[in-house]
């Protein structure tokens, strides 16, 4: 996968405010207000600075967290983590792996078969619809 770089200038012209502060500078919706965290729409997830596809509906579900959560990325390859001390807690950031953008944080308490849960930001996926 090609890596996606980009001025900070670039981003800002490219994306809104809200999709900037969360996807460029790891910042988190409030829950229950992002658009995804309830649609049960069929389709792939994909980054919202890149395109690159990153979760399929299929993964998807209602963890009452208010995030759209999922149990599994699209691919091994298609995300990847860091360490995440802020807030005073240690966690794991998940960041799209073509263009570093930040889509949220993974933790160990999701369903079967992974057990876990990617809480991810509204802001930081769009959609692409299963026709």
């Amino acid at each position: 996968m090609e890596k996606i770089v980009k001025t900070e200038e670039e981003w800002k012209a490219q994306l809104t405010e809200e999709e900037y502060l969360i996807a460029r500078q790891a910042g988190t919706e409030r829950p229950f207000t992002g658009i995804y965290w309830d649609t049960e729409t069929a389709g792939t997830y994909r980054c919202k600075c890149c395109n690159a596809p990153l979760f399929d509906s299929d993964t998807k579900f209602d963890a009452g967290c208010g995030w759209p959560s999922f149990f599994a990325p699209l691919d091994e390859d298609s995300v990847k983590t860091r360490e995440d001390l802020s807030l005073g807690m240690r966690r794991l950031e998940v960041l799209c792996s073509r263009c570093d953008a930040h889509l949220g944080h993974v933790f160990p308490d999701g369903p079967q078969p992974t057990g876990l849960r990617f809480c991810m930001n509204s802001a930081s996926l769009s959609l692409e619809e299963l026709n």
